[in-house]
């Protein structure tokens, strides 16, 4: 099977440039083993949020002092600052509204009542402009009766910091008893599956009845609503006589996992091909190129295309992989950075910084990988695989993935940097 680019990997990065190239035409597939860092993502994504341990307030500003091998610097601040533009709406095209700016961080609401600057944000999620200066008043902290992956004494703790009155209540809804049953059935996706429709009409019903009783003036409660789209999100704020905010739980996350189905339809729709359920075994290499690859699923049956782009994210979903000697990229054994010495992987002080998070495979400034020290011209990496940023300690995953996957999307349409 012939195709114009093969993108090995399908989460945020993968599908971004996979959407990139089919709405120009390409005939394009994406193989996917599953499950993407999306299903364990807050609600919000972010472009730049910590320069040397303090909060950025404007990413773009911050982003022209990041050192020369960042992902960032490769790119430029107009180009990051072009498709930063793009971004908000693209999503929405796939039916998620995110909301922010690139020019200035907001803040969101974590799971454990702490606020940490972010750049886009979804839709109906809790977030403010300035933590020292919060618009809520008195704040009604409402949860679900069995629902453990949502813990409101830690919403309650931080608030109360930042000098807001707290209250909390916990409902019981009959929609959801047959989950109930089993604690392992009452998560958040599994919940949100239920809470639709009349179940979301009790629910506001409900929390209604609290705001009167308690003389809250704000709603926080958890994100278990809005899987499969924002319809059951924009339901409830409209029946709820107060503003009402969603707060992102412990893993799964809906609103991530709503947003990987909702790229992924997206992408299907514009006629793209994703192979779930399947994963890159190895690839075929001549004169500098990567001519097709092999999967687990389709056996003797090679993937052939012009181009290729390597989008298999970090260590988190095996894009890196390491035993007790070395760290490697496992499909095609490209060349990383990453020290030779193990003991300066990590930094057994958790606090300190871990060397190992800022490892991933060598790429020149098209985002080119190599092979024993020679330039692949036709496979580019994007997202979290690459080398040279700290995405964690920066609060940079979100903006590096999407930026360099649209970068390298067209410069493939473009035909730029090709074969040398």
């Amino acid at each position: 099977m012939k195709y114009d680019t093969i993108i090995i990997g399908g989460g945020m990065s993968g599908l971004v440039a996979g959407i990139r190239l089919r709405k120009a035409g390409q005939k394009v597939a994406i193989v996917s083993a599953g499950q993407s860092a999306l299903h364990f993502n807050s609600g919000s994504m972010s472009l730049l949020g910590h320069e040397q341990g303090r909060d950025v307030a404007n990413p773009l500003v911050a982003i022209e002092r990041l050192h020369p091998g960042h992902p960032y610097s490769k790119l430029g601040a107009e180009t990051i600052r072009k498709y930063a533009s793009e971004v908000a709406p693209l999503f929405a095209e796939a039916g998620v509204t995110l909301k922010g700016s690139a020019e200035r961080n907001h803040y969101r609401l974590t799971p454990i009542g702490m606020f940490k600057p972010a750049w886009l944000t979804l839709e109906g999620y809790a977030s403010v402009d300035d933590p020292k200066s919060l618009p809520w008043g008195k704040v009604l902290v409402v949860n679900v009766a069995g629902f453990v992956d949502f813990y409101p004494q830690f919403i309650e703790l931080g608030l109360s910091k930042a000098g807001l009155e707290c209250v909390s209540r916990t409902f019981i809804l009959p929609g959801l008893e047959t989950l109930r049953k089993s604690a392992t059935e009452m998560r958040a996706t599994n919940i949100a599956r239920v809470l639709k429709d009349e179940v979301v009409l009790e629910m506001a019903s409900q929390i209604n009845s609290y705001l009167k009783e308690t003389g809250s003036d704000t709603v926080l409660m958890p994100a278990i609503l809005g899987l499969y789209d924002e319809n059951p999100i924009r339901l409830l704020r409209s029946k709820v006589v107060k503003p009402i905010h969603l707060v992102s739980t412990m893993p799964m996350s809906v609103g991530g996992m709503r947003a990987q189905m909702s790229l992924c339809k997206y992408f299907q729709k514009l006629g793209g091909t994703y192979l779930i359920g399947d994963k890159v075994t190895a690839g075929r290499f001549e004169d500098g190129s990567l001519k097709a690859v092999s999967t687990q699923n389709l056996g003797d049956m090679p993937l052939e295309a012009d181009n290729f782009i390597l989008a298999t994210g970090s260590f988190f979903s095996h894009g890196l992989e390491a035993n007790p000697t070395s760290i490697y990229e496992p499909i095609f054994g490209l060349d990383v950075e990453a020290s030779e010495h193990r003991p300066e992987w990590c930094d057994m002080d958790i606090y300190k910084k871990q060397n190992y998070m800022q490892y991933g495979v060598v790429n020149d400034d098209d985002f080119h990988v190599f092979l024993q020290g020679r330039r692949i011209d036709n496979l580019r990496a994007v997202g979290a695989v690459l080398s040279g940023c700290n995405s964690m300690k920066e609060e940079s995953g979100g903006g590096v993935s999407l930026m360099t996957s649209l970068k390298v999307a067209d410069d493939i349409l473009n035909g730029k940097g090709g074969k040398k």
